[in-house]
């Protein structure tokens, strides 16, 4: 029997087609431990190419997909704080899909441009069968909120006991919860230091409160790695960054990220 000598990894830590099993760039590395990984070996590189594309191709990888189905956040209406913001409230907006869950898999980013700037953030949610995207922006703001704002937006999606993880390039706010950066700036009345105020308040207080009521996981990943579901994020946040008539970031345009809503 010849054994398998290729390996498509379609949800790993890096997707693509591997010729080993072991090793530092093997594929083990990339699909243990990772939630709900997908991988199979072939015998040869066309059979791992071709099963690659078949199962990696998912219909909102790419925004140019013919019949790719989108589910967004409804707009932000004018002059409205992204800590306000509110999801649609259609049937269809949460994310669980009831059957295969173990885990539902959030893939955020956020950015502006020159910081701050016109800025977006883009969400990819993963749950058993289904797959929703969310995006919007503001026309001044900066990287950390839209970072912020991203988790939030996908945590306001979530309706379930299901535990979550959340994958995020933004070590602002992945060892802001980690390590309890957040929660001490909030016990010590949002001061990072005795003489230094904490920003982008307006925005922790709702992470952290959305974090009390879900079971949710925050991992860092490197930007720009490969990830198809993380270059997703970073293209929806693009997009949404270039649109005309972006809404305001009260907060931001007002200065009050410091101040507790």
């Amino acid at each position: 029997m010849v054994k398998n000598k290729f390996y498509a990894v379609v949800r790993g830590v890096k997707p693509g087609i591997y010729e080993s099993w072991i090793g530092k760039d093997g594929t083990e590395e990339q699909v243990k431990g990772f939630p709900n990984a997908l991988f199979k070996g072939f015998k040869t590189r066309a059979e791992a190419e071709e099963w690659y594309a078949k199962k990696g191709a998912l219909p909102s990888l790419s925004s140019k997909k013919k019949g790719a189905k989108r589910f967004k956040i409804k707009p932000v209406a004018q002059g409205t704080s992204p800590s306000k913001a509110v999801s649609s409230k259609t049937s269809e907006d949460h994310i669980e899909d009831a059957s295969n869950i173990s885990e539902i898999l959030i893939y955020t980013d956020g950015g502006c441009l020159n910081n701050p700037g016109p800025g977006g953030y883009g969400v990819v949610c993963v749950s058993g069968n289904r797959r929703k995207e969310y995006s919007g922006g503001f026309r001044m703001t900066t990287n950390n909120r839209m970072e912020l704002m991203a988790c939030i937006v996908a945590m306001r999606a979530l309706r379930s006991k299901y535990p979550a993880r959340i994958y995020s390039d933004s070590k602002y706010v992945v060892d802001g919860i980690n390590k309890g950066w957040a929660e001490r700036w909030k016990t010590n009345n949002w001061m990072r230091t005795k003489t230094e105020k904490a920003e982008n308040v307006d925005l922790w207080s709702e992470l952290l409160q959305l974090c009390e009521k879900y079971t949710v996981t925050f991992t860092w990943v490197k930007g720009h790695a490969g990830n198809p579901e993380n270059e997703r994020c970073d293209e929806l946040a693009g997009e949404a960054m270039s649109k005309k008539g972006l809404p305001s970031d009260r907060n931001y345009e007002k200065g009050k990220t410091q101040v507790a809503p």
